[in-house]
This record gives C-alpha cells, sequence and structure tokens, in this order.
C-alpha cells in the first residue's frame, strides 16, 4: 500500500513579497502590523541575510517567518583582485547559477559594475557574455545584492564607500526591465541603501521601445548607449540587435528621452582595430553626437577568445578623441581596468561553474 506524502508548500522568497501582504501575513498570524515595516527594514536598509539578524524583533515571529520564508540572497562564490586593484567577483545565485560583478577603484570614484541576467541573449560579437545562452533574468534583490556584496568589498579594501553604479555587467539590462527598474528604485530609497540617482547608470545595447519607457516611467538614473560602430552597417555585424533597433530608430527614442528627462546620454564606443577607428568614422560618430546633448566614452578593447577583433592603436585612439574634443564634444578615453582578471568591459564570461540546484 503506498504511502501518500504531503509535501510541505514550497516558502516564499520574502523580498517578493508585497508591503501590504507581508503586513497582512503578519495580522493572519496574530503579530502587529507594524512588524511588518519592521522586517521590510531589515532585508533592504540592513541587508540582513538571515531571519537570525533581526534581533530587534522576538525570537516567535522570527522562528514565524523562518517557517514561511527564505531570503535568497548572492554570495560572492570567489573573488579576485587585479593588479590595478580591481575587483571581480563570482556571485552564486540560490539555484547555483553564477554571474559576475566588479569593483573598479579611481581616484575620485568606487563603481560597481554589476549584472542583470545569467549570461546574455544578443550574441555582440566582441563580447564573451555574448558567446554564453541567457539562462534567466535576475530578480531585483539579486541585483540589489550584488550592490551590497561590492560595496562590501570596498569599504574592506578601501576603507571608502561605494560612490558609483553602472549595469553594464552580464546580460542586457532593459530586456529585464521591471527588475532593472525595481532594483534602481531600491538602491536608491531613503530605506534602502539610499544612493543618489545621478551615481547611478543603466547601459543599454540599444532597445528603442524600453528607452522610451525609461523616459516614461521616469526612472532617476542615467543612459548610456552601447553604440560601438557610427553606422547600421558596421553596427549590424558586430551587433545583431541593430537590425531591429536602426540608428534612425534609436535616434528617435534617445530624443524622446531627452526631450522627457532632459537628461544628456553617453555613448559608449569600442575603439577596433582596422573596423571603427578611423577618422571618416570619427566625423559619422559626431553626427550622431549632435542629435542630443551628450558625452562619448572611448573604450579600449579587450580582446576575448572567440572573437578576432583587436584595440585600435594608441594614436588612432588619440586622433579619435581629438577629432571629436576639437568639434565640441565631450569626450573621454576609457582605459582598461582588471583585464588581468577578465574583468574589464567585455570579459565577463562566468569561468565559474554554477553548481547544481
Amino acid at each position: 500500500m503506498l504511502l501518500e506524502l504531503e509535501l510541505a508548500p514550497a516558502k516564499r522568497d520574502i523580498r517578493k513579497v508585497s508591503p501590504d501582504d507581508l503586513k497582512a501575513f503578519m495580522v493572519e498570524h496574530g503579530e502587529k502590523p507594524f512588524r511588518a515595516k519592521q522586517v521590510t527594514e531589515w532585508l533592504w536598509k540592513n541587508t540582513a541575510g538571515s531571519f537570525e539578524e533581526m534581533n530587534n524583533i522576538s525570537l516567535s515571529t522570527r522562528e514565524l517567518l523562518a517557517k514561511h520564508f527564505v531570503i535568497n540572497g548572492v554570495a560572492v562564490q570567489n573573488q579576485q583582485l587585479s593588479n590595478d586593484g580591481t575587483i571581480k567577483s563570482a556571485f552564486r545565485l540560490h539555484d547555483g547559477n553564477i554571474v559576475e560583478g566588479v569593483l573598479i577603484p579611481h581616484d575620485t570614484r568606487m563603481t560597481a559594475c554589476i549584472s542583470s541576467q545569467v549570461g546574455c541573449s544578443l550574441t555582440c560579437k566582441f563580447c564573451a557574455t555574448g558567446y554564453m545562452d541567457r539562462k534567466r533574468n535576475l530578480d531585483a534583490a539579486e541585483i540589489y545584492d550584488q550592490v551590497v556584496r561590492i560595496r562590501e568589498q570596498c569599504e574592506a579594501q578601501y576603507g571608502t564607500p561605494l560612490t558609483n553604479i553602472v549595469y553594464m555587467g552580464m546580460g542586457e539590462p532593459l530586456l529585464n526591465y521591471a527588475n532593472v527598474v525595481e532594483s534602481v528604485r531600491r538602491i536608491t530609497a531613503p530605506d534602502g541603501l539610499n544612493m543618489a540617482p545621478r551615481r547611478i547608470t543603466i547601459s543599454t545595447a540599444g532597445i528603442a521601445k524600453m528607452i522610451k519607457k525609461l523616459a516614461d516611467d521616469d526612472v532617476k538614473a542615467n543612459l548610456a548607449l552601447s553604440l560601438h560602430a557610427p553606422n547600421d552597417a558596421k553596427r549590424n555585424e558586430i551587433m545583431p540587435i541593430n537590425e531591429a533597433n536602426s540608428l534612425a530608430a534609436l535616434k528617435e527614442a534617445l530624443q524622446y528621452y531627452h526631450q522627457k528627462t532632459g537628461r544628456k546620454v553617453t555613448y559608449e564606443y569600442i575603439v577596433f582595430e582596422n573596423f571603427n577607428d578611423g577618422l571618416e568614422d570619427a566625423a559619422e560618430l559626431h553626427a550622431i553626437a549632435k542629435w542630443l546633448p551628450c558625452k562619448v566614452n572611448l573604450i579600449e578593447y579587450n580582446p576575448i577568445e572567440n572573437a578576432a577583433y583587436q584595440n585600435a592603436e594608441a594614436d588612432k585612439i588619440t586622433a579619435f578623441h581629438k577629432y571629436l574634443a576639437d568639434r565640441g564634444v565631450q569626450t573621454n578615453i576609457r582605459r582598461s581596468r582588471g583585464k588581468d582578471i577578465d574583468a574589464a568591459c567585455g570579459q565577463l564570461a562566468n569561468k565559474e561553474k554554477a553548481e547544481a540546484a
């Protein structure tokens, strides 16, 4: 005779429970409604990784929470320190998947580069992450936790606060729109990490309709477009997403974004040897820079195993910079950081093995 085993219901991730639902749960179980606010503060402002840490809440309440909920936190599985001080971390998610994030130290800022997806679906030809499959989106709390872990590394290694956040790690942020926007809200909230929105940059390969949605939703963060080529033909070659999001479509979306928000846009432009490094390319980029107020970051390329692209020669990058700067375009040259540990732009590829869930 087979015994039917009653399976216990799966515990919910408490950070996915709305404040109203958490308050209702407390009341239903004989707790005071204000306990929900206390728990929420522990989860986000105090970044508690367990119910045991909530020491101003009674033991019986903590046991009640542990019976019904889990905190699916993000842990550092491995970290590497570059010769230039950059720290790359492999973050282990609750299901065993791995994403990578980077702390980039600078004289005037300390920047966390964080991931929004496990892998990526965009297949950009120059990017190591683009050669991975996209396994899933990260939820808002997993994005948030990366910032928390990198902030801890920053304070421990350098004794200084984290100042900036860039959504430039693994994945396309605008293809995980709701979770990315919610993570920004949590990071900037007074009962969250209370970071200034102007210190946060969301980078996209160019999803025109979602750029407009950022404007409509008045998301309080900066916007960067990973441009990397000054015309459709070259962009199609290295970034297949351009075939459905042409430069004309992106121009219209970016102008709409600027008109609604009043904010500048940053163009990220990797300078590839003998591909997009000529003065004719600089002239085409100058024309793009006239679309709306902007700045241009010229980025050194970091070669990867799967691609044949190389970084442009230093004199080519200097000439490219001069061409734009002489014509009034705010232009910076971004030097690669963390190349010796594969932590530089385009190199995040999850070399850590994902654990079985």
